[in-house]
């Protein structure tokens, strides 16, 4: 646990690096020749070692950040801190879970189709849309044994939930290849199981197994095989829309519906 002075500290860590600020510096349309953007690459010191800093969400609500909101954690070490909005639960549900979302669109604010060097190292605001980063994702989900849950809403008020019991990201040498446990519905079917075992692919790094570019055909990054069930990366197209090009989880809304609201998040297993 944290001393006292740890986190008398790291609590004017957060405050500092996380009201407001950008996980990365721009929002621009990206085209293949875009430089990439880091997520953070400036060290921060902090009293405590680095075994006790945060690694996720709920390791702030342990040590005392009960809010919901946007926090900085350190899934590669204390030289790299990534902002992630944790949802914390609520005083009505003390016993909910804390959840690190690791990808969130809401509003079409961001442009998620983008390079590998971007989806490598993350973008977009944690304080709205973004995508933490297929080598923070890694690293994450090494760091303990974590589920999955996918929270989406139509443009009807309508809300439906998936539930994964395991999620596990391989590093880079394994093309970041996705592994998933067992689904759980909540309203929303399973759309994503279709993707376990796939690597990761944009439109400058071809790995899906079709002949066609998925990335490029379907206009995202993501775990793509012949190409997709789900397209949370896909543009944002307001409801209705061509097959296969918006923010698609086919198992509710189909091929043609792209979602008003989709969010990807973990959070750990507790063994009883």
């Amino acid at each position: 646990m944290i001393g006292p002075l740890g986190l008398l500290v790291l609590l004017v860590v957060n405050l500092v690096l996380v009201s407001g600020t950008p996980v990365v510096a721009s929002d621009t349309p990206v085209v293949a020749s875009d430089t990439p953007v880091v997520l953070s690459d400036t060290p921060v010191v902090v009293s405590c070692t680095p075994e006790s800093l945060p690694v996720d969400c709920s390791d702030l609500y342990n040590d005392g950040f009960g809010n919901s909101g946007v926090y900085t954690i350190f899934p590669a070490g204390p030289t790299s801190p990534v902002q992630v909005f944790c949802e914390m639960g609520s005083l009505d549900a003390p016993d909910s879970d804390i959840w690190t979302v690791i990808q969130r669109r809401t509003d079409g604010t961001i442009n998620f189709y983008r390079g590998w060097e971007q989806y490598k190292t993350g973008f977009g605001q944690a304080s709205s849309e973004y995508w933490l980063g297929l080598e923070n994702i890694h690293l994450l989900s090494g760091k303990k044994s974590y589920k999955l849950r996918v929270d989406m809403e139509d443009f009807d008020g309508g809300k439906a939930s998936a539930e994964y019991s395991s999620f596990n990201v391989a590093p880079e040498k394994d093309g970041y290849r996705l592994t998933l446990g067992l689904f759980k519905d909540g309203g929303a079917g399973d759309s994503l199981y279709h993707h376990t075992g796939v690597k990761f692919s944009t439109f400058d790094k071809d790995q899906d197994s079709d002949a066609r570019n998925c990335a490029k055909t379907y206009l995202g990054g993501w775990w793509y095989k012949k190409c997709h069930h789900a397209n949370p990366n896909g543009e944002y197209l307001w409801g209705e829309s061509i097959f296969g090009l918006g923010i698609n989880w086919y198992n509710w809304k189909g091929h043609t519906y792209s979602l008003k609201a989709i969010a990807f998040k973990l959070s750990p297993i507790i063994e009883s």
